[in-house]
């Protein structure tokens, strides 16, 4: 059985993490990305040192999504001011 975690794709603005979007579908074509919500999807575990590499490639980061996102922008807020 797999196991599926929830990633986050951040870029340096919209331009460049759609472009992960982008790459992911010409490099993996059969390896579809699965919203989960606005900002995370789905992936396979194996999957995520490719999906690194290929957000690196687009001058974007693939994050471990929390289990909880609202914990990620409490904490967004602390340290942004």
């Amino acid at each position: 059985m797999s196991n599926r975690v929830r990633v986050e794709i951040v870029g340096r603005n919209e331009f460049w993490r759609n472009a992960v979007f982008v790459e992911w579908e010409y490099q993996f074509p059969e390896r579809k990305l699965e919203p989960d919500g606005a900002k995370f999807h789905l992936i396979e575990e194996d999957w995520l040192e490719d999906l690194r590499r290929v957000a690196a490639q687009c001058f974007s980061r693939a994050l471990l999504a929390p289990q909880d996102p609202g914990r990620r922008h409490l904490f967004s807020r602390i340290f942004e001011g």
